[in-house]
């Protein structure tokens, strides 16, 4: 077997919390990125990802494990490897062609040599005419492109690009996409592989050679989807429907617990991060299902295209519904649980005393708010309590996530009650607790 480009070999890597302790973000990720290919990650929020992708740049080391790039092991920036930001990372005071030089000119190449290849990358991206702009004066795919241009300036072996379409409308990425798919199918760009980090599914199934699914807290290689349809491949075909199917089925799959009906499992466990659902985004969806053309049971893409959500945010929605026990995923289809059936057809009071059993039931963070609630004299507890308390398993930011997601599905479950502005979370002003438990079957 020839030697891959990229070989990562049970690469760990944590972060140390605010409180002190030590949060693992990958675990045995064992992967290869070999010559000729595109390959995409696929994960949710707070998989790694990212984290993996600055380890293969060498912008942090890993913990333990090896990282290597032909073979040698990497210690910082390889000269063969550029990556693409999806905050486009330019410097506003910098013109085009001064911002495409800037690699160029930190490895010491002579101004010519700088001049005649920034110009030939402008060219190439489709941006000749805009060198002396400012990215003030440009649009998002025009500042995105020149993200492009300025990696691929050092005509790098190996091509990552993180989120690289995100910040952009549909439109403007699927165009930026197919347009660095035809340079990279012509030969005319100088990279031998590609690793992109992406959110959309259909932008993974399209471009890709293979697909990667990565699992959260902590984030590890979950499966592997080889994707062998030949290229330019059909947006709407039924091949690449079919492998969209396939990788909502693996996405859309909530953490071991106990299990419902169908034998899918139901609930978190304490150190999860929620799905960053809000409780508009949950009844929309499984009022959508509930009703006409659906009724109960939906394809998921058709589904996630009828509720007009990108692809995170839409599995993040399917998360909170199978994690509560509302929904049901398998075979690619998400279904209505007779629970999610009866949330779905009722109003008011009732629904919310149903939602507020099933977090209680379901998320042990919630639970957890609500019994330390209990615990105190004055019948309040600070947000930092809680925040210190998700720290020892999420980073900061997902803390902050998961405390926002649950003090909304909490409230709204009259578990409890919060002030943002105390930054206190309160005892509601009726027990809750013995009416919900009557509510949920």
């Amino acid at each position: 077997m020839a030697l891959p480009l990229i070989e990562l070999k049970s690469v760990n890597k944590s972060f140390r919390s605010s409180n002190g302790s030590e949060r693992l973000v990958l675990e045995h990720v064992d992967f290869r990125l070999d010559e000729g290919e595109v390959v995409s990650l696929l994960g949710q929020s707070g998989s790694g990802k990212s984290t993996l992708m600055r380890i293969i740049a060498g912008l942090i080391p890993a913990d333990s494990g090896q990282v290597l790039y032909r073979g040698q092991a990497l210690h910082g920036p390889a000269s063969g490897i550029s990556m693409v930001f999806q905050s486009f990372a330019l410097f506003p005071w910098l013109t085009v062609i001064k911002n495409v030089q800037l690699g160029l000119e930190a490895r010491g190449v002579a101004p010519a040599e700088q001049q005649r290849r920034a110009e030939a990358a402008i060219e190439l991206i489709g941006l000749e005419g805009f060198e002396g702009a400012l990215p003030r004066e440009l649009s998002g795919g025009m500042r995105q492109r020149v993200g492009i241009a300025r990696a691929m300036v050092l005509e790098p072996e190996v091509l990552l690009m993180d989120e690289a379409f995100s910040a952009l409308d549909v439109l403007t990425g699927e165009n930026l996409r197919d347009e660095i798919l035809e340079l990279w199918q012509s030969g005319k760009l100088p990279t031998k592989s590609i690793l992109v980090v992406s959110h959309n599914i259909d932008d993974a199934v399209i471009m890709s050679d293979r697909v990667l699914i990565f699992s959260s807290n902590p984030g590890r290689v979950r499966a592997e989807l080889p994707i062998l349809l030949t290229r330019p491949r059909q947006q709407k075909s039924i091949e690449v429907n079919q492998l969209v199917d396939a990788i909502y089925t693996e996405m859309v799959s909530p953490s071991q617990d106990k299990n419902n009906e169908r034998g899918r499992v139901v609930g978190t466990r304490m150190g999860d991060r929620l799905p960053v659902a809000t409780i508009a985004a949950i009844e929309g969806v499984l009022e959508r299902l509930a009703d006409a053309p659906f009724t109960g049971h939906a394809d998921l893409p058709r589904l996630a295209e009828a509720s007009e959500m990108a692809d995170n945010a839409f599995i993040d929605v399917c998360d909170a519904l199978v994690a509560l026990g509302f929904s049901y995923v398998a075979n690619a289809d998400i279904s209505l649980s007779p629970l999610g059936e009866r949330f779905a057809k009722i109003q008011g009071d009732m629904r919310k005393k149903i939602f507020g059993q099933q977090v209680l039931t379901a998320i042990p963070f919630i639970a957890f708010m609500r019994q330390s609630l209990e615990k105190q004299a004055n019948g309040q507890l600070p947000f930092d309590a809680l925040l210190k308390t998700l720290e020892f398993t999420q980073s900061a930011d997902d803390a902050q996530e998961t405390l926002r997601v649950g003090l909304e599905w909490a409230s709204y479950g009259e578990i409890i009650d919060f002030s943002f502005s105390d930054r206190m979370i309160y005892l509601p002003g009726e027990d809750v607790l013995a009416e919900g438990k009557d509510a949920a079957p």
